[in-house]
């Protein structure tokens, strides 16, 4: 279950990715932007790859950590199509940071062997609750980089070096609308659907507990959003919580199963 049973080929995988993230982390005030970038992009494409192995190898594996992994590829992602529109965007040594831990946790804890599914639809099932989790967390940065903004601009501090505090604000309930959607379309088809895709009725376990309470948090935001505009640091303290909470679904039940029960299936 932890690094004793991830291959090699995929152990050298993420150490690579590990150690490319670690340039543009460690050394953020010394590169150049290009050096940077590059490094970024090859521990992008090396995480990736790392990712792929895991989850289509010889002993394709998936868990908590390498949830927490394909998360951070995702925001990564975003983070490289936002920068080609907005240059001044900073948060580079961050997410670096991030990607580097990431996949070094999910080297460490692969996660449980994968079965043959009982439904041709439930990797489709198992994206879009990847893909609302990368949404949230994309979300989670942009509303970082607002209150950081918001910070400066109370500081007197220049104003102008990142993206517009609006700019954020608008992208951070854009990601937020979006990962709802998913969240809202990952739930209903676990309850609709349930017998064909896990071969078992709809239950209220702790997973199913989280999600919901999540959504219904997602929910007020963008209830509150619309309704009241909400903004700043109230929309922020509640997208925090459905995105802790979210967290606590999947990526918190897995890890009791997997390390502190240290069940296998």
């Amino acid at each position: 279950m932890i690094l004793a049973s991830a291959s090699p080929a995929g152990g050298l995988l993420a150490f690579a990715a590990a150690v490319a993230y670690a340039v543009p982390a460690a050394g953020h005030a010394r590169l150049s932007d290009k050096a940077a970038r590059g490094a970024l992009l090859a521990a992008w494409l090396l995480h990736g790859a790392a990712l792929c192995w895991g989850l289509l190898g010889d002993e394709p594996r998936f868990g908590f950590a390498p949830a927490l992994s394909v998360t951070a590829w995702l925001v990564l992602t975003v983070y490289a199509v936002e920068r080609q529109m907005f240059p001044q965007m900073q948060a580079r040594w961050a997410l670096a940071g991030l990607g580097a831990a990431a996949v070094l946790l999910a080297w460490v804890f692969p996660g449980t062997p994968l079965h043959v599914s009982r439904s041709a639809w439930l990797p489709l099932h198992w994206a879009l609750g990847i893909a609302s989790y990368g949404l949230f967390a994309a979300a989670v940065v942009h509303a970082w980089l607002m209150r950081r903004a918001e910070r400066q601009i109370r500081l007197a501090e220049d104003a102008h070096a990142g993206v517009p505090l609006l700019t954020l604000e608008r992208l951070t309930f854009r990601f937020a609308g979006a990962g709802f959607v998913l969240l809202s379309a990952t739930l209903l088809a676990g309850l609709l659907f349930s017998e064909s895709l896990y071969g078992r009725p709809w239950k209220w376990d702790h997973k199913t507990v989280f999600s919901v309470l999540a959504w219904f948090a997602f929910a007020l935001l963008l209830l509150g959003r619309a309704r009241f505009g909400w903004r700043g640091r109230k929309a922020v303290r509640v997208l925090y919580t459905g995105s802790l909470l979210l967290l606590l679904a999947y990526v918190g039940s897995r890890f009791v199963l997997e390390i502190v029960l240290g069940k296998t299936s």
